[in-house]
């Protein structure tokens, strides 16, 4: 940290890396169902086919039940304040997630999951309101990079960990243990967190850095909500929300999806993925960071933020094309697929820094849970429909010809097309920066 952001301050960061604690245990609960996959196959019995089917409606299930939360959580937590708001979102998916546990078939997986998935919707919401309430707006890019980094680090750990805790304990304490986690940020939320204004430990000169570009009135909380007829009568919103309803589904399949194909592809058991799909989100982590960076380097350097984030997108949008040929380069070595598919989870994490910030870009803070509530919404009702439409018919189609390894090439084709597509129509609805006034 140079000189001048050392007479600021810096407990802002600290702020930062508690939301980064909270997406990281959002990711390990959401995810450790994908390297558990083959102990409940064997568990409960599936045959090949079945286990695409119920592991499918397990998916659905939480994906579901993650839109239907995302409809009311960020409503709730502009109601509510980030701090009380933020604390029972992830007090209760804790809970969903140690109740994995008491699952014993397909069908308590399926009320477990609705249970994680209704509850998880409140965290990108709060944490979007939370960044948007302490850092100023060239900072939020960086800001939203960092924590949003925290879905790989989760990504990450569950490889390393979960296989190992299935094998010696069984895979029932995979859930307990990540559930465990959540409650140990609770504790460390209630202790460090406050809104600026209200924090004693912040600086004067670092509430001032805070809201020296803010032109809406600074307040404490804001609990006037904002209703969602008037939030979908913008085309900033729409802008938003088909940005993720076409990009948000790519990362679902790989969070879900990426074991299997690694399995099935090339022949691996459950431990010898460990290290391919911890590569994956290794790279992916570079990209969450560094995309948050490229942004706050254009607008040091006098660009306008809006330009700056839509120029950095597009960057980011043709850095995923390379996965397309990601089989075939599998073919050589499967360490070149690793790759290129890490590539693609970098490109979309930096995507998702800046797409996640240009909420905060166009509205005001009173707005920001409810519309990232709105989008995120329209991101798993994308995750809906890849898994109606493609993956629970398309997989199982092609495993009974027996070449599954089709499916995941037009996946990959889905893939490398959606940001561009999703970048062209933003660009459209929104040309120009225009602050929504409310």
């Amino acid at each position: 940290m140079n000189q001048a952001n050392a007479a600021i301050g810096k407990y802002r960061w600290t702020i930062c890396s508690l939301v980064f604690f909270a997406t990281t245990v959002n990711y390990l609960d959401r995810n450790v169902i994908s390297y558990l996959r083959p102990f409940l196959a064997e568990a409960f019995h599936w045959t090949p086919e079945q286990e695409v089917i119920d592991y499918s409606n397990i998916e659905l299930a939480f994906k579901i039940a993650y839109a239907l939360g995302m409809l009311v959580a960020g409503g709730i937590i502009d109601k509510l304040g980030t701090k009380l708001g933020y604390a029972i979102a992830t007090g209760l998916w804790s809970l969903a997630a140690i109740g994995h546990a008491l699952a014993t078939g397909t069908g308590g997986f399926l009320i477990a999951r609705v249970f994680l998935g209704v509850t998880e919707a409140g965290n990108f919401p709060a944490a979007i309101k939370a960044t948007a309430e302490w850092f100023p707006q060239k900072e939020r890019a960086l800001a939203t990079g960092i924590f949003n980094s925290g879905s790989n680090i989760g990504a990450i750990i569950v490889p390393l960990t979960v296989p190992h805790i299935a094998e010696k304990y069984g895979w029932q304490w995979a859930f307990i243990i990540t559930g465990i986690v959540g409650f140990i940020w609770l504790a460390l939320w209630f202790l460090l967190y406050e809104v600026p204004q209200k924090q004693k430990r912040l600086s004067k000169a670092e509430l001032e850095y805070i809201t020296s570009d803010q032109v809406e009135e600074v307040v404490e909380e804001s609990k006037e909500k904002v209703s969602w007829v008037k939030l979908l009568s913008f085309r900033q919103t729409w802008a938003f929300a088909i940005g993720k309803l076409l990009t948000d589904p790519v990362w679902w399949f790989y969070l879900f999806w990426l074991p299997d194909f690694l399995m099935k592809q090339y022949k691996l058991n459950a431990t010898e993925i460990i290290w391919p799909s911890a590569l994956v989100y290794m790279i992916g982590s570079i990209g969450s960071i560094g995309g948050g960076w490229l942004p706050l380097k254009l607008i040091n350097n006098n660009w306008p933020a809006y330009k700056a984030r839509k120029t950095s997108m597009l960057l980011y949008a043709f850095a995923v094309l390379p996965v397309l040929f990601a089989q075939q380069l599998g073919t050589i070595n499967i360490w070149f697929a690793i790759l290129v598919i890490g590539l693609a989870v970098s490109a979309h994490q930096a995507w998702s820094a800046n797409i996640f910030t240009t909420v905060s870009d166009m509205f005001p803070k009173k707005a920001t849970a409810s519309v990232t509530g709105l989008g995120g919404m329209f991101g798993a009702l994308g995750g809906i429909l890849l898994t109606l439409l493609v993956q629970k018919n398309m997989f199982v189609y092609y495993t009974k010809l027996g070449k599954v390894e089709t499916g995941y090439f037009i996946m990959f084709c889905i893939c490398g097309a959606s940001y561009l597509l999703a970048w062209l129509i933003m660009h459209i609805l929104v040309p120009r920066m225009k602050k929504v006034e409310l």
